[in-house]
């Protein structure tokens, strides 16, 4: 049985020097089964000079002026060819350089694969591990109690992935991931750290309207009663945690 391939995907727009640490993280990959995409958003500060320099990672790449970020991802998803979509964006980075290495061996072609998320800062330091954990097994059921598992560290077939409800401005990855469980038979969790994701995202720049946007999708999802109580536990938590750490 071959190898599946793993489209990875770097939404990007005026961030030239966090590119730049992507890229060089993406050609550092050991599997040779992995299509690089570069979704940039029409940039003017170099951005465009640093995909240049790197044509030979790059398996496709477009810039244009686009809807946010959801639409960015939406426009890579249509571009990619591979089995699966790994959304690593501009200033995030894979944990290792043979981070799916062996991913496959066990079950090849799951539906989904999931590990945990390092937080880094703007300088690459390690700040900890994100502050939700993920289930030792995963399912749909479980994001009732937050998102679980950090999108950067989420890989999805294409098989259960939908393109993003670009209703959503701020939490449509959570949306997405929740699809993405519902519809899979097979989970798998790799019981690796997957991502290096750089703190003070979009989330993190709107964290109220991003809130807001997640009760709406969990309401979608799981009910509005099912909701209501599982915020009573989920906000308390995470206002703890906020006030302890100054992150999420």
């Amino acid at each position: 049985m071959r190898e599946p391939i793993v489209s990875i995907i770097t939404v990007v727009y005026n961030s030239a020097d966090a590119l730049r640490s992507t890229i060089r993280s993406i050609a550092a990959l050991t599997s040779t089964n992995v299509e690089y995409i570069i979704v940039d958003g029409g940039s003017s500060d170099g951005t465009l000079e640093v995909i240049n320099e790197n044509r030979e990672v790059i398996d496709r790449w477009i810039s244009e002026p686009d809807d946010g970020l959801y639409d960015a991802m939406n426009k890579g998803m249509e571009m990619a060819s591979g089995d699966y979509f790994w959304f690593i964006n501009a200033g995030d980075e894979p944990a290792f350089p043979d981070v799916l290495e062996d991913l496959w061996r066990t079950v090849p072609f799951a539906d989904v694969y999931y590990g945990e998320t390092m937080v880094i800062d703007a300088d690459g330091n390690e700040i900890g591990l994100r502050r939700l954990s993920p289930p030792e097994d995963l399912n749909w059921r479980h994001f009732r109690h937050g998102m679980l598992v950090s999108h950067q560290s989420f890989i999805a077939s294409r098989k259960v992935a939908k393109k993003y409800d670009l209703q959503y401005k701020f939490s449509a990855d959570f949306d997405w991931c929740l699809y993405a469980l519902r519809n899979a038979l097979e989970i798998r969790n790799t019981h690796k750290v997957l991502c290096r994701f750089r703190d003070g995202g979009l989330t993190r720049q709107n964290i109220v309207p991003g809130l807001k946007e997640r009760f709406r999708i969990m309401v979608k999802h799981y009910g509005l009663i099912s909701t209501l109580l599982a915020h009573l536990i989920i906000a308390p938590k995470f206002f703890w945690f906020w006030a302890r750490n100054k992150r999420f």
